[in-house]
């Protein structure tokens, strides 16, 4: 006598938010997560604006987000999630350097940070790592986070970058794109006097002495993500 069984319960599928406004990168991020059996993208946007009213439509269990956005920057998105739903974890794919971006990020909001230089297998990991509740960060930060935090010192020592505010790394990012002082005003709703004091700040703490030196480094930073 064959003994019945009672039918599998179908797989429920995480919803996932995909948040990068470069339109092959994203398209690459949906199709690596559709092909999971447990995984589904319910929220694609470029922009922090469309991304932020989606996701408010949406409410996936998990963001992904990419710290240059076409409107704002990626660390200002992932400040206002954390604002409204403080529970709904958020994971960076970035290119911008781990060394200089994953601590701000992680201060911002986030519960995880993955280069887009990682296998696929690698942001995966990410993604069920923050599902469960966890966080992800490369071995070779997380090494550094502890020897940071255990020995009590600040954690400002990879680059001379990381020395900059958030605001002053966006402006030294946006001067680096050949933006002038008024458009970069215009963008981050500043005053020009705002952004020359931040230029100067910048100055200083890169020991940089004139605006053509300070817009040389910019450029080699946004170039190659670094600035020596």
């Amino acid at each position: 006598m064959v003994e019945s069984r009672e039918p599998r319960a179908p797989l429920t599928r995480k919803r996932l938010a995909v948040i990068d406004d470069h339109p092959l990168v994203r398209r690459g991020l949906v199709t690596i997560i559709t092909h999971e059996p447990d995984l589904e993208v319910c929220v694609e946007a470029a922009t922090v604006k469309a991304g932020l009213e989606e996701i408010a439509a949406a409410r996936p269990d998990l963001v992904t987000i990419d710290l240059l956005l076409r409107d704002r920057d990626g660390l200002e998105l992932i400040r206002a999630i954390r604002q409204a739903d403080p529970h709904l974890p958020v994971l960076v794919i970035s290119t911008l350097e781990e060394s200089i971006y994953a601590e701000r990020a992680f201060r911002a909001g986030a519960r995880g940070y993955v280069t887009k230089t990682e296998a696929t297998d690698t942001v995966l990991v990410a993604v069920r790592r923050l599902l469960h509740g966890e966080q992800y960060i490369s071995p070779k930060m997380s090494t550094w986070f502890a020897q940071q935090y255990l020995s009590g010192r600040a954690s400002h020592g990879l680059s001379p970058m990381t020395t900059l505010s958030d605001r002053e790394l966006e402006i030294f990012r946006l001067l680096g794109q050949n933006q002038t002082r008024g458009e970069i005003a215009r963008k981050l709703h500043l005053s020009v006097k705002t952004v020359e004091s931040h230029r100067a700040h910048i100055k200083e703490k890169l020991n940089i002495r004139s605006g053509v030196e300070l817009h040389e480094r910019a450029v080699q930073w946004v170039r190659y993500g670094r600035d020596d």
